[in-house]
């Protein structure tokens, strides 16, 4: 909660966005145009940066927070680096060294765990080379495709639309001076701006003299790039694909299979962990925007009229910090909600939804996210596909702003529908009727042998055009039937489009009456979508610190559980006596499977402290001299308060096996054994 002093400075730039976001509601009751909706809307965009800028400039800052220092870290002890470095390096594409990995590893682990384990989900692994007809159904071939500019001197590549948005974002703040009619005429732009063709885009950086925004260079004409990676599969380049833009399509393509599997019952999750690919114009801000990144994504199937979760009471008493679209249009914050009250007021859609909100916060904090810098942002009614009923966002605050890192949709039926009307497969599931009913069915009759001789080799692609159309369009195919006597059916074949002509003789469509014991549905869809880059940044940015009275020395505060090596193990000294006290350590470690990692370099047993506790080391044993005495013992030091204990050495295995996984905590543990007190340095 801010305090009274913020609130009052940030009180005009909420009644201002308000202002705007009244007036874009009244323009959609009153049915206005849309072009004039766009402008307003456009308005209430821009506002809500000016609030949201101010707002974190005026948020409370980690007095010991350092980027550089930081993402010098991370480069030093290889957590990850730049791919293909000694070339030159390649923006977006980046490589996990050894403590990069094993976090990683651990992140996705507990993941699998709490969703795949705890909810009992189906675990699928597709292929990561999809052909373009699965992409060309799902919409991405057409989605995916962006207009770039490039500086003619230089190289450098823009979005068109983004480099045109910016620039006339710069004028109208900036020219005082601007007349009202440059002024209309630059907010006609950017309400038209996303219909624009590749020549309107061009000739709009050409009237208005837009230059490269880092060199002031003269810009190209915008040329198409696909952000998805293109290829071919198999020796003659003709089976054009594209490497995946997300994970999602693999368990919609088998979807059949997994109700198969689930033995045709509603609800059921599929989820699949692995990498996407997207060909990102401008890649930037280390992980948080790449071309190559893990996913671990959630595809949760329930039937349309049914969106209740069993276990939603369960988590209905939780709280998070929701970012209505409501609140967003009035210039308000975000707030803590009990999840319960979320979807009974219906600020959140389902219980479905919602339960899965609870579940992703309950993950993002237990891997070591800040739940004081995590909200749940609603999209905009602009934001959201037309298809989608919901969706909020779990962003975290970073030194980059708020960042997106899971998004949790409500994608309703679209996916499947789309996938079945391409490849003529019913991808739905049956549901029982509590009595059978009698209903009225529209269905087409088709006189395959009259069809087959008199289109031959194209006959199968007539038939199955006719096949997957739905009730809807088989009611206008017979209303055209009666009234001409034929029906035109265009239809793909071999990449070319052919239409013919079926007559009431080759086509007939009938209304008969069927009995009914079940119906069948096309399942809504709800997905949670884990971006794990992201994820490990926002961790890592969250966990880095400063000892207090010694700036200069930087660590990271991981938690347990998610740290990379879980325990250092340094022995006082190179004193050949404590090697045997070192592997009895180490047996001991092995059987509850900790990593570890022996730091006997040279130096103080305080310096090698500060290096095990920079790279998020939670625990640290030290081997001494009073080690030798029955039984052997050692000190098992807690990196975050520095404190450290001393116990036998057959039972280090077992504590720091509770203290990782949470089954006991420090505290506890520190009143269980004997302090142990003694200079770091």
């Amino acid at each position: 909660m801010a305090s009274v002093e913020v609130e009052t400075e940030l009180a005009p730039y909420r009644a201002a966005v308000k202002e705007i976001g009244d007036k874009v509601r009244q323009l959609k009751l009153d049915k206005a145009d849309e072009n004039d909706i766009k402008r307003v809307v456009n308005e209430l965009k821009a506002r809500k940066k000016v609030l949201e800028d101010k707002e974190l400039e005026l948020a409370p800052k980690a007095p010991s927070f350092d980027r550089v220092k930081l993402e010098d870290l991370l480069k030093r002890r290889f957590f990850y680096d730049q791919s293909f470095a000694i070339y030159g390096g390649i923006s977006g594409l980046y490589d996990y060294g050894p403590m990069g990995c094993a976090l990683k590893s651990n992140m996705i682990q507990i993941w699998r765990r709490h969703f795949i384990l705890e909810e009992s989900m189906l675990e699928v692994e597709c292929s990561a080379l999809t052909p373009e007809n699965v992409l060309k159904a799902s919409g991405h071939v057409e989605r995916f495709v962006d207009w770039m500019v490039k500086d003619e001197k230089t190289g450098d590549c823009f979005r068109a639309d983004h480099l045109i948005k910016n620039s006339v974002e710069e004028i109208l703040s900036k020219d005082k001076k601007l007349s009202k009619e440059k002024r209309d005429e630059l907010e006609d732009v950017l309400v038209k701006l996303d219909g624009f063709t590749s020549e309107e885009m061009h000739d709009t950086i050409k009237k208005y003299g837009f230059k490269s925004p880092i060199t002031k260079n003269n810009l190209t004409e915008p040329v198409a790039f696909n952000l998805m990676f293109p290829t071919q599969i198999g020796p003659t380049g003709d089976f054009k694909a594209f490497l995946r833009p997300e994970t999602a399509q693999g368990i919609f393509i088998n979807f059949k299979r997994l109700l198969e599997f689930n033995q045709g019952r509603l609800p059921f999750a599929a989820a699949q962990v692995g990498s996407g690919f997207r060909n990102e114009i401008s890649p930037r801000q280390g992980l948080i925007r790449v071309r190559e990144f893990t996913m671990c994504e959630i595809e949760h199937f329930l039937d349309p009229a049914d969106k209740d979760h069993p276990r939603f009471s369960s988590v209905a008493d939780l709280e998070l910090n929701l970012f209505s679209a409501c609140d967003q249009m009035d210039g308000k914050g975000a707030k803590k909600m009990k999840i319960g009250d979320a979807v009974k007021n219906k600020v959140v859609d389902n219980e479905t939804l919602g339960y899965y909100m609870t579940r992703t916060y309950l993950f993002l904090v237990n891997v070591g996210v800040d739940p004081n810098r995590l909200r749940f942002r609603q999209h905009m009614a602009n934001e959201m596909a037309h298809y989608a009923k919901d969706c909020w966002d779990a962003e975290c605050l970073t030194s980059y702003g708020w960042i997106e890192c899971v998004g949790n949709a409500d994608r309703s039926c679209y996916d499947l529908q789309a996938h079945a009307k391409a490849t003529n497969q019913r991808l739905t599931a049956e549901k029982k009727l509590a009595e059978p009913v009698q209903i009225t069915v529209t269905k087409a009759h088709l006189n395959k042998q009259a069809i087959g001789k008199k289109f031959r080799g194209d006959a199968k692609a007539v038939t199955q055009e006719i096949e997957s159309l739905d009730e809807s369009e088989l009611q206008k195919v017979g209303e055209k039937l009666k009234a001409d006597g034929k029906y035109d059916v265009t239809v793909e074949v071999k990449g070319e489009k052919k239409t013919f002509t079926l007559t009431s003789d080759e086509l007939t469509v009938k209304q008969v009456e069927e009995v009914k014991h079940v119906q069948e549905i096309v399942p809504s869809v709800v997905e949670p979508s884990f971006g794990i880059g992201r994820i490990m940044y926002v961790v890592l940015e969250h966990a880095f610190r400063a000892r207090e009275g010694d700036e200069q020395r930087n660590y990271l505060e991981l938690p347990a559980i998610v740290a990379p090596i879980k325990c250092s193990l340094l022995p006082i000294s190179a004193n050949e006596k404590l090697n045997p006290l070192i592997e009895e350590v180490r047996r001991e470690l092995g059987r509850y499977e900790l990593s570890h990692k022996v730091d006997d370099s040279a130096g103080s047993i305080g310096r090698r402290y500060a290096r095990t506790d920079e790279i998020g080391i939670p625990f640290g044993i030290t081997v001494d001299f009073e080690s030798e005495k029955q039984p052997h013992t050692a000190t098992l030091r807690h990196a975050p308060t520095m404190q450290q204990i001393r116990l036998e050495i057959s039972q280090i295995g077992q504590v720091v096996s509770d203290l990782v996984n949470n089954r006991r905590d420090w505290a506890q543990v520190s009143k269980e054994f004997p302090a142990f007190t003694a200079a770091e340095n």
